[in-house]
C-alpha cells in the first residue's frame, strides 16, 4: 500500500470463513472488499463446493464462474478439519481472528469441536456468525435451506404474479443475496459493540428470516389488518399497491408504469372512463382500474409512451433484458463493471462493490484464490516452521 492509498475500514479485521454456496461467500466478500483479511478454509485437494458448480454451466477454461464471482480479496487455507493436527491449526488461527463465519448445517461445527462454546474459550473476543436455512434449533433445524426453498416457504412466491398464475419465484437469488448483506451488516454491528464491551458474541442468521425481512412492507400490512393476500387478476405487480403498478404491454413491447394520481393518468392517457373513480376507490377497485389502463397502453409503442410519460413527469421505465441493461447510458455512466485476471481463465468481469465512497474505493486486491494458494503463507504467519509445514503436507493435514 502506498502512502497515498486510504486505509480500508476493516483492514485490521481477520475473518476465518467456513462459508459455502452463495450467502456466506457473498457476505464475507463484502467485508473483504472493505479491507478485511478473509481466510477461506477449504478441504485439501477437493476445495469448497462452489469450485465445482456454476449456474448456466458457466466455466471459463474449466474454472467455475460462480466461484470467481464470490471469492475475491480472500486467501485460501486448506486444512483437514477431522484431523487432530488440522483442528490444532484452526484453533491457533482462531486465536488471531476477529470473526468466524460458517454456514454448514446446524451441529456440524459442534461435532468438529469448532462450535462457539468451544472456540470462545480460546478467543473471548471472537464474533462467531452462523448462517442456516431455518435456524440453529426448532422443528426445521435439519432441513436443507436454499434460496428457492426460502422464496417458496416465506410467501414471496405466492405473492408474485397474477391471481390465476401459479406462485412465481423471483428471477434471481434474491434471498441469498439479501441474507449476505444482512450477514455483513450483523458482523459490523457485533464488531462495533465489541469496541465497547471487549467481548465477542454469537450472531445467527437464517434464510427464512431473511426472506421475510425482504417482505417487511407487505408482511407489516398483513400483521396489522391489511388485505394483502389476494393477487391481482389484471397484472398488478404486488398485492398492496394501487394502480398503476406493474409491467404493461404496449403496441410493440412492454413498459413499467408506477404510482401516478388517477386524475393525472386520465388526462395523459386520454382515458375519460378513469374519471368515474375517486382516489379512495383505487385500492378496492384496483383490478377494474388497472384493466382500463392496460387497454389504453396497447394503443401506442413503448417509445411513444415513454416520451409522453416523461414529459408529464409520470413514473415509468423501460423493461430491459441484460444486453439492454448494459447498453443503457446511465448504467455505463455508473461504471459498475470491473475485471481481474485469473490464472488459466484470463480476464473475468464482475459487478463492482455497489457503494461509492469519497475517501476510499474498494478494489480487487486479490483475485479469487487458487485452492490452498495461501496455506504456507498463513501457517508461517501463525508461527509454524518450515519443517512443521512440510510435515503437515506429508501427512495430508493441509
Amino acid at each position: 500500500m502506498t502512502q497515498h492509498e486510504p486505509v480500508l475500514p476493516f483492514s485490521d479485521i481477520r475473518i476465518v470463513s467456513f462459508a459455502q454456496l452463495l450467502q456466506g461467500p457473498s457476505g464475507v466478500q463484502i467485508l473483504a472488499d472493505l479491507g478485511a483479511d478473509v481466510i477461506k478454509v477449504e478441504r485439501p485437494k477437493v476445495g469448497a463446493w462452489e469450485r465445482s458448480w456454476s449456474g448456466a454451466e458457466t466455466y471459463i477454461n474449466g474454472v467455475s464462474a460462480f466461484f470467481l464471482l464470490f471469492n475475491r480479496n480472500q486467501r485460501s487455507l486448506t486444512v483437514d478439519l477431522k484431523s487432530p493436527l488440522g483442528k490444532e491449526i484452526i484453533i491457533r488461527l482462531i486465536k488471531t481472528a476477529d470473526v468466524l463465519v460458517e454456514n454448514y448445517r446446524p451441529g456440524v461445527m459442534d461435532r468438529l469441536g469448532l462450535g462457539y462454546e468451544d472456540l470462545k474459550t480460546h478467543n473471548p473476543r471472537l464474533i462467531y456468525c452462523s448462517c442456516s436455512g431455518y435456524g440453529s434449533d426448532g422443528p426445521y433445524r435439519d432441513r436443507p435451506g436454499q434460496d428457492l426453498l426460502a422464496q417458496s416457504m416465506s410467501g414471496l412466491a405466492a405473492m408474485t404474479g397474477k391471481a390465476d398464475d401459479p406462485p412465481i419465484p423471483a428471477g434471481g437469488s434474491v434471498i441469498d443475496q439479501h441474507a449476505a448483506v444482512l450477514l455483513a451488516l450483523s458482523i459490523m454491528a457485533a464488531l462495533w459493540q465489541r469496541q465497547h464491551t471487549q467481548q465477542g458474541q454469537k450472531v445467527e442468521l437464517n434464510l427464512l428470516n431473511a426472506a421475510m425481512d425482504l417482505q417487511v412492507e407487505a408482511i407489516g400490512y398483513f400483521l396489522n389488518g391489511g388485505q394483502v393476500t389476494q393477487r391481482s387478476r389484471s397484472g398488478l405487480a404486488t398485492t398492496y399497491h394501487q394502480p398503476p403498478y406493474g409491467i404493461y404491454k404496449t403496441r410493440d413491447g412492454y413498459l413499467c408504469l408506477s404510482m401516478t394520481p388517477l386524475e393525472k393518468l386520465a388526462t395523459v392517457l386520454q382515458a375519460e372512463e378513469l374519471r368515474q373513480w375517486r382516489e379512495e376507490d383505487r385500492f378496492p377497485q384496483r383490478d377494474a382500474i388497472n384493466e382500463v389502463i392496460r387497454q389504453h397502453l396497447q394503443r401506442r409503442t413503448t417509445a411513444e409512451w415513454l416520451e409522453i410519460f416523461r414529459a408529464a413527469d409520470i413514473w415509468c421505465a423501460e423493461v430491459y433484458d441484460y444486453p439492454a441493461l448494459f447498453a443503457d447510458p446511465q448504467v455505463q455512466h455508473n461504471d459498475v463493471v470491473g475485471s481481474f485476471e485469473y490464472p488459466g481463465a484470463g480476464t473475468i468481469r464482475f459487478l463492482k462493490h455497489p457503494a461509492r465512497y469519497s475517501a476510499m474505493q474498494p478494489s480487487v486486491r486479490r483475485p479469487p484464490p487458487q485452492l490452498g494458494e495461501h496455506t504456507t503463507e498463513i501457517l508461517q504467519e501463525l508461527g509454524y516452521s518450515a519443517q512443521e509445514i512440510d510435515d503437515f503436507q506429508t501427512k495430508g493435514v493441509v
